[in-house]
């Protein structure tokens, strides 16, 4: 008795010997894949790929790097502490072109062509890996003449009595200021007699003395270790509005990107860089 393949094969031997010689019929042969097998191909295709692109990367080492890295910051930050970094990264990778986009917008990585996203706070999206580059934290801050003038808020409730400079609808922080009091998230509606969409306008009119801020410690660490800005209410300050590289979940992390992620988590990292950044 035959079963299965063998009683298939066994149908197809008994066809081919019914055919006459000199007789041209053929017997066709037709495998059909099924949805599993042709998933299950597919990855396995894609699973060789990495597999011999990481081989050649190893084989090839650090040098290898090329091909176009396409990179999202924010404006102010991507214009003091990402492009500036470029020239020195790039000086032993002459096969690899980087480009900057700097805008303040969440820009959709994969829609857009993005290989790489530097954001600072805020939540990600789970698709997205988001790898720490450094400490920040957002703070309240003023001029010691602007305090010497106005007093210094001892509570949150006290921040709507002072001039507080902030975005506008457009600069899409028109909520208020986030705070952290016991354990729980904190939203203060601050106004003023000036706001705008700009960043680093806000800085500067903070820094001239005209009200208070609410600004990331990166970009003001410099004018705190001068004297030249105080901050207040630290006590309510959120644990972290960290610097993050964030760029789309995939099994293969393009060397491109791996070496610029690992080259600014460095460059942070060095004693003072903040202070003395330019």
């Amino acid at each position: 008795m035959e079963c299965g393949w063998d009683a298939h094969w066994g149908a197809l031997r008994r066809d081919a010997r019914a055919t006459a010689p000199g007789d041209k019929k053929w017997i066709a042969l037709r495998l059909v894949v099924s949805e599993e097998g042709a998933a299950f191909l597919e990855r396995c295709r894609g699973l060789l790929s990495e597999w011999d692109q990481a081989e050649n990367e190893l084989m090839a080492g650090r040098r290898s790097v090329n091909g176009h890295l396409i990179v999202s910051a924010p404006a102010a930050f991507g214009r003091k502490h990402v492009a500036p970094l470029a020239p020195e990264f790039l000086k032993d990778k002459p096969e690899l072109q980087v480009s900057f986009n700097l805008t303040d917008r969440v820009v959709d990585l994969v829609r857009e062509g993005y290989d790489l996203s530097i954001r600072i706070g805020g939540a990600v999206d789970p698709n997205f890996v988001a790898v720490k580059l450094a400490t920040n934290r957002r703070v309240v801050c003023g001029t010691p003449e602007y305090f010497r003038k106005h007093g210094k808020p001892k509570a949150l409730e006290d921040l709507p009595a002072h001039n507080c400079l902030a975005f506008n609808l457009q600069g899409g922080q028109n909520r208020g200021w986030y705070f952290r009091r016991n354990g729980k998230l904190t939203t203060v509606r601050v106004g003023g007699t000036l706001d705008c969409n700009d960043g680093e306008l806000l800085h500067r009119w903070v820094s001239e003395g005209l009200g208070l801020g609410w600004r990331s410690t990166w970009e003001i660490d410099q004018q705190l270790a001068r004297g030249e800005l105080e901050t207040v209410l630290d006590e309510y300050a959120l644990p972290d509005y960290d610097i993050l590289a964030v760029y789309p979940q995939q099994r293969y992390v393009p060397a491109k990107v791996r070496y610029f992620i690992d080259y600014l988590k460095e460059v942070y990292a060095r004693p003072d860089y903040w202070v003395n950044a330019g």
